[in-house]
């Protein structure tokens, strides 16, 4: 007897809010991965780039985990400048995206 996707959903519903959760955690990951190899490009260590910021080699570690929700802007903004970057802060709304930063 075959097995459609109806089926199998019917016995395991999706729970749609674990999958959203997990997107998100996946996509910070992938953003503080990325920040991760913008600082090695710049030949960086964790301790140096901590010492620019101001802040502790345990923040830049924690960022470049997924820390990034809870990371102040300004403290990413010296992030990305650090590494020879521009960081833009963006509003989306629907259609209309608006540049605050």
């Amino acid at each position: 007897m075959a097995r459609t996707l109806e089926d199998l959903l019917a016995k395991r519903p999706v729970d749609r809010d674990a999958v959203e959760a997990h997107k998100k955690r996946m996509l910070e990951e992938v953003r503080a991965f990325r920040l991760r190899e913008l600082r090695e490009a710049s030949a960086l260590t964790q301790v140096e780039l901590a010492q620019r910021l101001h802040v502790s080699q345990n923040r830049v570690s924690r960022i470049e985990h997924g820390e990034i929700d809870r990371t102040q802007v300004d403290t990413l903004r010296r992030y990305v400048e650090a590494v020879g970057g521009t960081l833009r802060v963006e509003v989306e709304l629907g259609d209309e995206r608006i540049q605050i930063a």
